[in-house]
């Protein structure tokens, strides 16, 4: 039995009618066979990110894994938003009781003016309904505006294990802790609330969980509070080009995310967590003449070091298609088969998985002769 008391063989029978389970906890040569998808915000392509309804549609889909964002309100709850900015994702913006709460923050070095989740309570935000990020890329989803408001961390958790029941499938959740050294240092510390979950939710304790961060010290701080119990993994998020995780930064480090992915590098991620997610062009870029270019060796290196390797995030519409697979000029268009090519291409080159913004296409990819 795993730590978490439930053994992998017993969550693969539980795999549901037409799909592959993928193996858990997610080890290299199993994912490799098997790579897993994650809906990225959901299902974001087909409905408003981080709402219910996204998550659902990603697990009709065929999903693996969801992806919530995580951010605190004022009094210290979880909610589900890719940022702490709401300005774009929710109708703020039309309630004027809240119009005072309009400011500009630097959060993670970058100005912005909005309203922030931070400045809410609970209760407050729930006044509020999503909105789709992208109105004009997506217009089929901005006719889901109003319809579902921002759910909990707590509401997602119960949500995905009613979802794993009634489909007799292991779901997993992939949270992302985010702007961590922003929020601790306004009072408002996510790792002990994220902890305290945990405790609190069986299916936590119990289910596929990968937590997720684009920072360090604060997956560094959950292994040594979580150790390494059988349900649940860490991830290294990084990008290819020479940033500074947030928690370097403020401390005056120079280490940089393309540091991060030298063999160096990810032999000191693998000492503290077990999943390396770069950027997909970190991994294959894009060449002069748009098409894809050769793997650099950061899958292979990343192996090496005992890291699985699941790069975020595959998008169907044109403008995030590598040029070569474009269909037509509206940058707008969704061409789902060259977003099945780009895939395959990633998985030939050895990836364990990976994030999409549309997992039915993800699925079939994986099933793409």
């Amino acid at each position: 039995m795993h730590a978490a008391g439930l053994d992998r063989r017993a969550l693969l029978a539980l795999g549901g009618a037409g799909l592959v389970t993928a193996a858990w906890p997610l080890q290299a040569q199993e994912a490799r066979r098997n790579p897993v998808v994650i809906g990225h915000r959901g299902a974001c392509a087909l409905r408003p990110e981080h709402t219910l309804a996204s998550y659902a549609k990603a697990i009709l889909d065929g999903a693996d894994y969801v992806e919530p964002d995580l951010v605190p309100t004022r009094d210290g709850v979880l909610v589900a938003r890719h940022e702490n900015n709401i300005a774009e994702t929710t109708d703020v913006a039309a309630h004027p009781e809240f119009a005072g709460r309009h400011t500009e923050k630097t959060i993670d070095g970058q100005k912005q003016v909005g309203w922030f989740t931070e400045d809410f309570t609970l209760a407050e935000l729930k006044t509020l309904r999503a909105r789709e990020r992208m109105p004009t890329v997506r217009p089929a989803n901005a006719a889901y505006d109003g319809r579902f408001d921002i759910p909990t961390w707590a509401e997602i958790v119960d949500f995905v294990a009613a979802e794993s029941s009634a489909r007799s499938r292991p779901i997993g959740l992939v949270p992302e802790l985010k702007h961590s050294t922003y929020f601790r240092g306004i009072g408002l510390p996510l790792e002990d609330r994220f902890l305290a979950s945990i405790a609190a939710h069986g299916q936590l304790r119990r289910g596929p969980l990968i937590v997720q961060s684009f920072e360090i010290a604060n997956l560094r701080y959950l292994r040594r509070a979580l150790g390494r119990p059988g349900n649940l993994q860490l991830m290294q998020l990084t990008i290819g080009f020479p940033l500074s995780p947030a928690d370097v930064a403020a401390k005056g480090g120079r280490v940089t995310y393309p540091e991060m992915m030298t063999p160096a590098g990810l032999a000191d991620i693998a000492t503290y967590a077990d999943i390396l997610a770069p950027d997909t062009r970190a991994l294959i870029p894009v060449d002069p003449a748009g098409r894809l270019g050769k793997p650099t060796p950061i899958i292979a290196d990343a192996h090496r070091a005992g890291l699985v390797v699941m790069p975020w995030t595959f998008r169907p519409e044109n403008q995030f298609l590598p040029p070569a697979l474009r269909e037509g000029t509206d940058p707008n268009r969704r061409v789902p088969a060259a977003s099945i090519t780009e895939i395959r291409a990633y998985l030939k080159a050895g990836i364990d998985g990976f994030f999409t913004d549309d997992p039915a296409i993800g699925r079939a990819a994986l099933h793409a002769t």
